[in-house]
Order: structure tokens, then sequence, then C-alpha cells
């Protein structure tokens, strides 16, 4: 029987160690390789030069390096937001956006291949879901970003293609490890986790009482109009998503952000900015307004611009922290799974070994 193949990267610290010891090596190996994982950024064992030959060609034998290979990357030519599509080991793809800011970089990552909870402005679930990312794979994508643009990544985003609270064990043990001192060391309030509501996971997340910032993609006021946006909607209720919302601000101590596409003439009228007002007046919150971003397997149409700063004067004017959010990357494939789709429609041999993986 052939040995497991380690998924290196996605050791932490204390695994790494048993790991090395399980290899017949000393302890103090596991800060020099844990260093060249998570700080230097290496994809080769090769590049490991304080190891011995032995250490390197046994970590060779008995692990897998997760190093992303670039097959396409779009710039904007309207404010320089990059956008890159990574293959996986196996042959599937990926794509993760660097956005620049004056406060600093900021990476939105993908924590699925595909997605499988099928919101109707969402271009990443179209095909389905494939499978989940490892913590290694969601962790190359800001690797592969900081090294082949020379930028430190300031800001982590989990908003890309998937739900992460779909994989939520890889997700703790992602954020585990990107928040090690021992790595790059970012900050837990600089990772935004998103979800679209996945209420028991939410719970869960709360009582580990991370320091992260919850987005949750609420997109309706009502029930009724939610499940025709969102298919989460027929099995969670919006006030069983806010009531895990309050017990995550009571837990945490931390203000949860409610992400809210406009699209017109669907959730943008007057009423529907005062049944948003009524359902979270009361709850630690801030609203981002999304102008929806069209996909053009949907029909919905982005709000117009005066309707947008309405319906924002409109939660203004009772208090609530709101900002629209700026667009970024317009004229490039800048929705969730745009990038991926366009590819994935123009290669045919793809399409063949997508069906093959793609879970129902």
């Amino acid at each position: 029987m052939q040995d497991e193949i380690t998924d290196i990267k996605s050791l932490d610290y204390e695994q790494l160690e048993e790991f090395v010891v399980s290899l017949g090596d000393k302890k103090f190996r596991t800060s020099q390789i844990f260093q060249w994982l998570h700080q230097k950024l290496v994809t080769d064992f090769d590049e490991m030069t304080n190891l011995s030959v032995d250490l390197r060609d046994k970590l060779k034998e008995k692990c897998r390096l997760t190093a992303l290979e670039p097959v396409k990357v779009q710039v904007s030519k309207l404010d320089g937001t990059s956008k890159y599509l990574f293959k996986l080991y196996d042959g599937n793809l990926i794509e993760s956006v660097l956005m620049r800011y004056k406060h600093g970089n900021s990476v939105c990552i993908s924590s699925q291949v595909g997605c499988r909870m099928g919101c109707r402005f969402c271009a990443s679930t179209l095909d389905g879901m494939v499978r989940n990312l490892t913590p290694s794979e969601m962790l190359d994508q800001i690797y592969r970003i900081q090294k082949l643009t020379g930028e430190r990544v300031d800001n982590v985003v989990v908003m890309g293609s998937g739900e992460p609270m779909d994989n939520y064990d890889n997700l703790l043990l992602f954020i585990k490890l990107l928040n090690d001192k021992r790595g790059l060391n970012i900050s837990a309030r600089n990772i935004t986790v998103s979800t679209c509501g996945i209420v028991p996971k939410i719970y869960e997340l709360a009582d580990r009482q991370l320091q992260i910032t919850l987005a949750i993609s609420l997109h309706a006021p009502n029930d009724e109009l939610r499940k025709t946006m969102m298919p989460i909607a027929n099995k969670y209720s919006i006030n069983e998503v806010m009531g895990a919302c309050r017990y995550y601000i009571e837990k945490t101590g931390r203000r949860i952000t409610f992400e809210y596409s406009l699209v017109d003439g669907v959730n943008d009228t007057p009423g529907c900015a005062e049944q948003l007002i009524s359902l979270t007046k009361k709850i630690k919150c801030h609203i981002n307004l999304i102008p929806v971003n069209p996909i053009k397997e949907r029909d919905y149409r982005q709000s117009e611009a005066k309707a947008i700063h309405e319906f924002k004067n409109k939660l203004e004017k009772c208090g609530i922290n709101v900002t629209i959010r700026r667009e970024m990357g317009r004229d490039i494939d800048g929705a969730c799974g745009q990038l991926r789709k366009s590819y994935i429609d123009n290669e045919d041999y793809y399409i063949g070994y997508m069906a093959d993986w793609r879970i129902q």
C-alpha cells in the first residue's frame, strides 16, 4: 500500500513538528521548514538550503508542496485591480483578486472550486461545486500574489468563489496559519470571512471568539424576496440568521458587516430600505451596499446611481453605518467566478474534466 502524501503547507506548527519528528529528524527543523513555507514562500523543497539533502529528499518523497500555477492574469486599466486564474495540482481552476487601496493591498480568495449555494447574482455557482480547497490552496493564493507582485498583502477577504462555512474545518486552519506570527502574521482583524448565512456554523465560529470580521451576504430584507435570490434562505430564515448574528456579536464583541447587492427593481426600492432599517437598526453592524456586477447568464441589472444613493441616504438618516462599495475591476471579469467561467467555456477539454469531479 502506497504511503499517504502529506500536504505539508496545510499543517499547523504543532502538526508540522510531529511530522518532522516522525521522519526521524530534530524538532528545531520545524521552525526552519515553517519559515520556508510561510515567510519565504518557496515553491520547491530544494530552495530550503539550510536543510540537509537527506531531509529534503524525505520531504520530496512524503509531501506535496502546494504551489499554484498562474494560468491567466487580467489587470484593470481603470484602477489596477488584478484578477488571477490559478491551476491546482489536479487541474482544477480557481480565481483570486488583488485590490490596491491607500490603506494597503487586499486579496480576495476562493474557498472552494465552484459553489453549491446557487445565489442568482453569482457566476461561481453556475457550474456547481467541484471540491473544497485545502488550507494550503487557500493560503497559496495569497502567497503567489505576494511573490508575483513583490508587494505585501495586508488584508485578506474570503469572499471569492465558494461558501467558506461549507469548508469550515479547512477555513479555521487557514486562518490559524495566516495569523501565525511565524508566518505572514496577518492580524485576525485584517481577515474577513463572508457567508451566505449557514446558521449553525455562525454559532460555532462565534464560540471560537476569533477577532476576524464576519460578513453576511444578506441581499434582501425579507424571506420572500431572499428566497428568490438565495436558495439558502429556504433552509434558514432571516430571523434565524439575525439571531446567529446577535450571538456572534455578543461572543466576539465584533461588528457584523451585512453585504447587500443592489439589483434594479428587485431589492432597491424605498420599501426594501425601510425593511432593512427595521431589521438591522438594533444590531452592531455596518451595511455594505454593492452595485451588482451583471453576469450574462442572469437577468439582474445594476441599480441606477440615483436609486443607490437614495437607498444609502435613507439608511444613514436612521443612524445606520453604511457605505457603497467602490467598484473595482469593472473592465475585467470582476465578479466572483466570471474569469473561471469564461475560461472554462472556451476550453472544451476542461469541461469534460470538470464533469468527472462535479458534486451534484
